[in-house]
Parts: structure tokens; C-alpha cells; sequence
């Protein structure tokens, strides 16, 4: 034990001399040869409520002490720069690698090593530098060679501080010898709110404000800090007696008196005012015992006395009371009002951090609107929210750099009228001026170098944000920065943001969409409350691509896709979808979603996930389904499953922005598909076999069979299509069922018309020309052709109905098909059989293949069968009208 305790010392000591060695070694490195060595200064507040002392300890480190700030980016430095104007501290350096990070100081103290490079010799002003968005926090100046080494007062900082409520403040600094104590009131409040303090007449011990004589120190509708001195005879607004005009109430000292002299009795002088991040500070000096004995109260400054304050909205100045006046509190006590007991001799420092409002913006409002142009201009920078700026900012409507909101789908039109050297533009960049400038990238949303313009001759510029723009965007110059503000982009309506809308079936979900070059936003909102919406592309949820959006039990918005194969809980698939812009929020209960994705998914070609097929054609209609539940999780449940889901699919047109609901078209299709069949499969067979096969019946009748069953089944075709395009709304070609039927129409249309256009027949004993046997051949090979692509259109019709209805009973009835035209082709076989049997009997000893029956004159008109009669009957029956067949001469 003893060696290990040996051991132990003797490697603390090692430790301790080493750190005092490296420290003196450090201690080496920096000389203490600077004439500004114990300077001491304290920061200028530019914002974020920066306070602080500063003294510099050698020529390589600083001291910071007292240091209060609001959190700003994680880049905020100390940074050096030769003068405090726009363009040169812009330019500055940092001068140490201490970061002042993401945090509150609330009265800080620390020490800073200078970097290696820099010297005090380099640094004429100091700053708290936010590089980010090259913001100065606050600086103090450092004196040159020669100068006094006392700096200038600063009128943020003062010796004593006292708590009032959560968010007011009275500071205070006391000259006994000049009879004066100069007061600070801070408070986080509204732009046009006073802040008033005050002694309570010492021989009150209650109703305090009775007789008490008070500071109230306010701003102008313009910005500017102004403090009065006042009298208080009533709990009442100053009001003049018409009689006498006396006042009474809550008084400035100069009303009670209306005398020519009377602005002498205001005894407040204003030495100082700002208001930053949305704190109000007005500093102000005040005699301790006044010339004025009728309305100021001698303050004793080793005497502890009771104070009162209070704070509420300040009434401007109208025709009948030319005095900022003071309104009622409100408020609780010790919140809008209160008293203390105050020795003001007395050292007082509770005041631990800076005041932060929840609300720091000052900046005027703008709502912009679709009918009114923004007239935008410049003006001197006299209240820039975003200091150092340059001397000349952007207005709009009049304001200075103010906040500017619009809505997403509502088009902005900007009259420019800021001169030639300045073009507006809206950006993603905070700074503006041309980030590519800086090596910087940026997203420019409108505007650009063209966009500038004088008041005689303005350049109207015209900006529709969408649904993708961020919610935040500045308009800027193009020229320089910090010249322009920030734009707050809100939700509109979503009707203003999409191009579409439609309700989907039962009117229970509103789909809306706008399609771009190669994507489409989509949006659905449900109409009635729910745990989550999901809406899905296909003929209903199963075998379809879903989208489901629900909040989470953080209070988060959710959307998640999947591919769904089944009615249970086990077949919802998550998938990962390429969708971007992807919005989900709950407003009373009320779901409502948006992405956007891309028509094709970007997959490669071995891609084998579901979601890759996902493929969306904008010239074909897309058939949308919907549901909702209760409550949606990532494990689901048969719980978790919809309770509620739309009956039908609509089909929605995403180019002509239209839709309507999915009927069954089964019963449609059924009638359509009957009369194809009863055409292709009975008549039109039925004539060419008449043809083929009754020839050798004596007159005409083969005829007559043919041309009316060719006729009749050539009209049902007809009647067929019309039919269907009727109630499908639309002739598409993208099935091949629809393909091989217009093939099929075709042949069967030519027929007639190849029946008109015949070459005619020759002479009995005459040999046939070549157009005539062209034309035998062309009738017979598309009539018979048109009969094959006809019975294709039949079968591919069928997979068409089980493709789109999923119909349990196609199946069986393409088998039906399939065994009538099995028993056609045996029928035919048999027939054909017959026939040559019949011929090798009658012409014993031929050697050629005949056409047919020579004994009727084809050469009537097909088309007109009383004129064919009449031709026939002249004929003599012996001989027989030839049928297409190969010939052997």
C-alpha cells in the first residue's frame, strides 16, 4: 500500500510541474508590449441584447465580464475590422477561434486568446460577428495611437439593476455630487407601449400613485424615444375641465400649469433609446431634488423609498390632447403594475441574463394581395432589423425593409421603382447581393437583373409562390446586400395552390393535383375527422399503390406509401417511394396531405421493388380509392385496418382536370361483347361458309345468304363499337384488344367497297383477265383475314375484362370460346371434305382446282342483289359461277 501511495504522489507531482511549466511557457509567448494594455471599454448593444465588459490583458488575450446575449447561429465570433461602417466591417477578420455558440450568456465572464496572426495594432473595432448572416451583435472601439485611452459612455450598461416583473427592468446609475441619477427601463413589450416609473409621495401609505411623481417614456409612431415628465392627481386619463382648464388625471407636469414657461417643468431629459428584438429601452436623467417643489418629489439617495411602476399602451396625440397619454395598465399586479421600497445608494444587481420577448420582430407587417401592387422603392436605413446595413435599404409601400407575408397559389405583383441600380429579386439566400458572389448557392424564385425600374417608367414583376415554396424567403437586391427583408410564405387555400381538385367517391376526400413536366403534386384532404386519410391509385385498396397520411404520438404529420396484395394487415407492404415536398398536418381533426413524385420512378432497370412499377401515364386516366381509420401505426393490426373506405374508384383526367366516378361497366361490356361475338363468331363466318359451301344449290339463295348475314353482321359491329365508346366516355388506343378490333373493323369495312370497285366478269369461254383474278383472290384473303383478327379481338377482349373487373367467371367463358370455334373449324373440315368429294364426283377426269359455280354471272353488283337477281335469271343455268380457288392450267 505504502509503494502505491508513493506511486500516486509522485505522479501528481509529475502532473503539476508539467502544467506549470506549459503555462509559463505559454506565459513566454505573449508579450505585454501594447499600449492598449488595460483597456477597458464596454460593448455597444447592436442586438440580440448584447452587454459586456471588456478589458484586454496582454497582447494576446482578452477578458469579457458581465456579458449577457441572445442566442444567435453557431457561427458567431469575435471579429476585427478596421471601421464600423457597412462596407468596412463586412470586410473584417476573426481574430480568435472561440466560438460563441447556440446558447444564452447570462452574465458571462471568460478569457480569449488572440490567434497567432492578429495583433491589437490590427484591430480599430471590435464586434460580436455573426458570419452566417454577417450581423453585428454588438462592438466597442478601440482607441489609435495617441488617442485617450478612456472610451465613450455606453447607454445600455449601468451600475445597478433591479427586477420589477418577468419581463421589466429598471436600471440606474447615481451622481450625488451633480444632484442627478440617470435611469435605464427596459421592458419586453410592444412597440407602442409606455414603460412608466416613479417616487410614491412619502406621506401615502396607500393608493401609491396618488401624488406620485413619475417618468413615462415611450416611442413615437416613428420610431423615435421620447420621455415625460408626469403628475399624478386621479386613477383617471388626463382630462381638462372646460371651466377653469384645470387638469386632473394622469398629467404631464406641463398641463397642470399651461403657462408659456410651463416645458420647463419637465424635468426628464431623454439621453438614449432603442428597441431591439423586441425589448423596449429608453435611458433618461433626472435631478434628485428638482427646482420644480409643486410637481417632482425630492429623492433622498441614502433613504430607502417607495417606488411604484407600470406599464400599458400609450394614446397618440389627437386635435384635443396634443400629449402622448398614458391608457390603464390592465393587467394583474406585479405583472402590469407594482411598488417597491428602493434605496437607490444601495448596490443592486438581480438582473441575471438578458430580457427575451417572445416576440422580436418590430418590423411593419405586410400582407400582400392578388389585387394591389407592392410599390417597392429605397429609403435611408433608419431602423434596418439586420444591422450593419448599407445607407440605402428596400421599401415596400412606404414601410422600411418590413416583414412581408403572402400565400402559396396567390400570385404578388411588385411595382419596382428603386432606380437603376438596384434589380429586386426573391432568394433563398438571407443576405441577397448575388450569393454566387460569396461562393455561395442560392435558389432564385423571381425577379433578377432586369427587374428594376424608375417611378415614371416601374418594372411590374409578377411572382406566384407555390406549394414547394419554403416558408421562408427574403427579397433582396441583386446588387448589394442586406437591403431587403424577409418574406413569410403561408398555406392558402389549396385550391389557390393546385391547378385541380376533384371529390373523390361519396365526396368524403377532395384529391387535388398539378402536373408539371415530369412530376405531379398531389394533395388529399379528408372532409370529416379521422386518425389517418390514405388515398391509393388502382380499382380498389387491394393490388394497389396507397399513401397514407396520420399524425404520430408526437404530435408529428406522417406519410408513408405502400404496396397493398391483400385484405389483411400481413399484406400492407411499406415501400420507399422517391416523394419530395411531403406535407402532413391535422387541423381540428381534419387530415390533410401533399408530395410530389415523379411520373416514372427512378429505378434501374434490374430494380425488382414493387414501387418501381409504380408508374403513373398523365394521358390515362387514374382510377383513386380512399380510406379511413381510427388510428394508423407502423405494426399494423386488423385494429389498425380502415373503418371507413369509398364504394367505387373515381377515374380522374390529369391533363383535362376533370373526373368521374368508376361505374361497373360489366353489364356495358357483356351487351358490347355479345354482339361482337354474335358478329364475328355466327354472321360473318356464317356468310363465308354460304359462299364456300351452297353454290351447288340451284337460283341465287347462296348469294342472298351471303350478302345479308355479311350486312347484318358488319351493322352489329358497328352498333357494337358506338356502344362502348358511348359509355366509356373515349375511343383509346392503348389496349391491344382495342388494336386487333380496329384491324378486324378495317378488313370487314373494305369488303363492301372491294365488293363495288370488282373488275367484271368475262364472257362464258373467255379467259379471265389478271385484275379480275387479283380481285377474286384479294376478296376471299381479306374477308377470311378479317374473320381471324376478328376472333383474335374476341380473346383479347376477354383478358382485357378479367384484366380490369378481375371477373371470376371470364375464365370459364374463354374456354366457351375456345370450344365454339374448335367446333367451327371441325364443322368446316367436315364441309370442306364434302365438297371436294361432291366436285371429284361430278368432274371426273379435271385436272385443275375450279373457282366455283360457273352457272351464275358475278358480275352484278354486290352491293345492289335485285339487279344480281334480275342478271341471273338471263343466264343460262348450265353453266357455273367459278369461286376463288387456286387454278391449274
Amino acid at each position: 500500500m505504502y509503494n502505491s501511495k508513493s506511486s500516486l504522489l509522485l505522479l501528481l507531482f509529475l502532473i503539476n510541474s508539467f502544467i506549470f511549466f506549459c503555462n509559463a511557457d505559454s506565459g513566454t509567448k505573449c508579450s505585454n508590449t501594447s499600449s492598449l494594455i488595460g483597456f477597458e471599454s464596454n460593448f455597444t448593444m447592436v442586438q440580440h441584447q448584447l452587454r459586456g465588459h471588456f478589458k484586454i490583458l496582454d497582447d494576446c488575450s482578452f477578458q469579457v465580464s458581465r456579458f449577457d446575449m441572445l442566442s444567435g447561429s453557431s457561427d458567431v465570433v469575435f471579429w476585427g475590422a478596421v471601421a464600423v461602417d457597412f462596407s468596412n466591417i463586412t470586410r473584417g477578420f476573426p481574430i480568435s477561434d472561440h466560438r460563441l455558440n447556440q446558447t444564452t450568456y447570462k452574465n458571462a465572464s471568460f478569457s480569449i486568446q488572440l490567434l497567432p496572426n492578429v495583433t491589437w495594432d490590427q484591430i480599430k473595432v471590435l464586434s460580436v460577428w455573426d458570419v452566417t448572416t454577417l450581423s453585428d451583435f454588438g462592438h466597442l472601439t478601440l482607441p489609435t495611437n495617441g488617442s485617450d485611452l478612456y472610451p465613450g459612455r455606453v447607454h445600455t450598461m449601468f451600475d445597478n439593476c433591479k427586477n420589477l416583473s418577468g419581463n421589466y427592468r429598471v436600471r440606474w446609475s447615481l451622481n450625488v455630487e451633480d444632484n442627478w441619477i440617470e435611469i435605464g427601463l427596459e421592458a419586453a413589450t410592444k412597440t407602442m407601449n409606455y414603460m412608466a416609473f416613479g417616487w410614491a409621495n412619502p406621506n401615502r401609505t396607500k393608493e401609491l400613485m396618488l401624488g406620485a411623481d413619475i417618468a413615462v417614456a415611450a416611442f413615437t409612431e416613428e420610431g423615435r424615444p421620447f420621455v415625460d415628465d408626469f403628475y399624478i392627481t386621479s386613477y383617471s386619463e388626463c382630462m381638462l375641465h372646460g371651466k377653469d382648464g384645470s387638469a386632473v388625471g394622469v398629467c404631464p407636469d406641463v398641463v397642470y400649469e399651461n403657462t408659456t414657461n410651463g416645458m420647463t417643468l419637465n424635468n426628464t431629459k431623454l439621453v438614449y433609446g432603442h428597441r431591439r428584438d423586441g425589448v423596449s429601452f429608453i435611458r433618461f436623467r433626472k435631478p434628485l431634488n428638482s427646482s420644480d417643489g409643486k410637481y417632482d418629489l425630492p429623492v433622498n439617495p441614502t433613504k430607502e423609498m417607495t417606488v411604484i411602476w407600470a406599464l400599458g399602451l400609450m394614446k397618440p396625440p389627437d386635435t384635443i390632447r396634443p400629449y402622448y397619454l398614458p391608457q390603464n395598465h390592465g393587467g394583474p399586479m406585479m405583472v402590469a403594475y407594482g411598488h417597491l421600497r428602493l434605496n437607490v445608494s444601495e448596490n443592486v444587481d438581480d438582473c441575471f441574463g438578458p430580457l427575451d420577448a417572445d416576440d422580436k420582430q418590430d418590423q411593419d407587417l405586410i400582407i400582400a394581395s392578388a389585387k394591389v401592387p407592392l410599390v417597392v422603392t429605397t429609403g435611408e436605413a433608419l431602423h434596418y432589423p439586420n444591422p450593419p446595413n448599407p445607407s440605402k435599404v428596400l421599401y415596400i409601400n412606404k414601410k422600411e425593409a418590413p416583414v412581408l407575408r403572402v400565400e402559396r397559389g396567390v400570385p404578388v405583383k411588385f411595382s419596382v421603382q428603386t432606380g437603376h441600380d438596384v434589380a429586386l429579386y426573391i432568394t433563398s439566400d438571407y443576405l441577397g447581393g448575388n450569393a454566387t458572389l460569396r461562393n455561395s448557392t442560392e435558389t432564385i424564385y423571381s425577379g433578377g437583373p432586369e427587374a428594376e425600374g424608375v417611378m415614371a417608367s416601374p418594372y411590374e414583376l409578377v411572382w406566384a409562390p407555390d406549394r414547394n415554396t419554403p416558408d421562408q424567403v427574403f427579397y433582396q437586391s441583386l446588387f448589394q446586400p442586406k437591403m431587403g427583408w424577409r418574406v413569410e410564405v403561408v398555406d392558402g387555400g389549396l385550391s389557390d395552390m393546385y391547378n385541380n381538385s376533384v371529390f373523390l367517391d361519396d365526396q368524403q376526400v377532395t384529391f387535388f393535383w398539378t402536373v408539371s413536366k415530369d412530376s405531379i403534386s398531389i394533395a388529399a384532404r379528408g372532409e370529416k375527422k379521422s386518425g389517418y386519410l390514405a388515398i391509393a391509385f388502382g380499382g380498389e385498396m387491394v393490388n394497389s399503390y396507397a399513401y397514407v397520411g396520420w399524425i404520430d404520438n408526437a404530435g408529428k404529420g406522417r406519410l408513408n406509401t405502400y404496396w397493398i396484395d391483400g385484405k389483411d394487415a400481413s399484406n400492407v407492404h411499406l415501400t420507399n417511394e422517391n416523394l419530395t415536398h411531403v406535407r402532413c398536418k391535422s387541423e381540428n381533426g381534419i387530415i390533410t396531405f401533399e408530395f410530389t413524385r415523379p411520373f416514372n420512378p427512378s429505378c434501374s432497370s434490374h430494380d425488382k421493388k414493387k414501387e418501381c412499377k409504380n408508374i403513373l401515364d398523365p394521358t390515362t386516366p387514374l382510377r383513386v380509392v380512399w380510406a379511413m381509420g381510427a388510428k394508423w401505426s407502423e405494426h399494423l393490426s386488423e385494429r389498425n385496418m380502415h373503418s371507413v373506405t369509398s364504394q367505387r374508384p373515381v377515374r380522374v383526367m390529369l391533363l383535362r382536370g376533370s373526373s368521374e366516378a368508376e361505374q361497373d361497366l360489366r353489364p356495358v361490356l357483356a351487351v358490347h361483347g355479345f354482339m361482337m361475338f354474335l358478329a364475328w363468331g355466327i354472321l360473318l363466318p356464317g356468310g363465308i361458309l354460304a359462299a364456300r359451301y351452297l353454290k351447288h344449290v340451284k337460283g341465287d339463295g347462296w348469294y342472298q345468304i351471303h350478302v345479308y348475314l355479311q350486312y347484318s353482321g358488319l351493322a352489329i359491329i358497328l352498333l357494337a363499337v358506338l356502344f362502348a365508346v358511348a359509355e366509356l366516355h373515349g375511343f383509346f388506343v392503348s389496349s391491344l384488344h382495342v388494336k386487333f378490333g380496329i384491324a378486324a373493323i378495317f378488313c370487314a369495312c373494305v369488303q363492301p367497297v372491294n365488293a363495288y370497285l370488282r373488275p367484271k366478269k368475262p364472257d362464258h369461254g373467255v379467259e379471265a383477265s389478271s385484275n379480275r383474278i387479283i380481285w377474286e383472290y384479294f376478296h376471299v384473303i381479306v374477308g377470311r383475314g378479317a374473320i381471324v383478327v376478328g376472333i383474335a379481338a374476341l380473346f383479347t377482349g376477354m383478358k382485357h375484362l378479367g384484366e380490369r373487373y378481375k371477373g371470376e367467371n371470364v375464365h370459364g367463358l374463354s374456354w366457351a370460346l375456345i370450344i365454339w370455334f374448335l367446333i367451327g373449324a371441325l364443322l368446316v373440315i367436315y364441309l370442306e371434305y364434302r365438297e371436294r368429294q361432291r366436285r371429284r364426283d361430278r368432274f371426273l377426269g379435271r385436272g385443275n382446282w375450279v373457282l366455283g359455280n360457273v352457272e351464275e354471272d358475278d358480275s352484278v353488283d354486290l352491293l345492289n342483289p335485285h339487279h344480281a337477281s334480275a342478271r341471273t335469271g338471263s343466264q343460262n343455268s348450265g353453266l357455273m359461277e367459278v369461286q376463288l380457288e387456286p387454278l391449274s392450267r
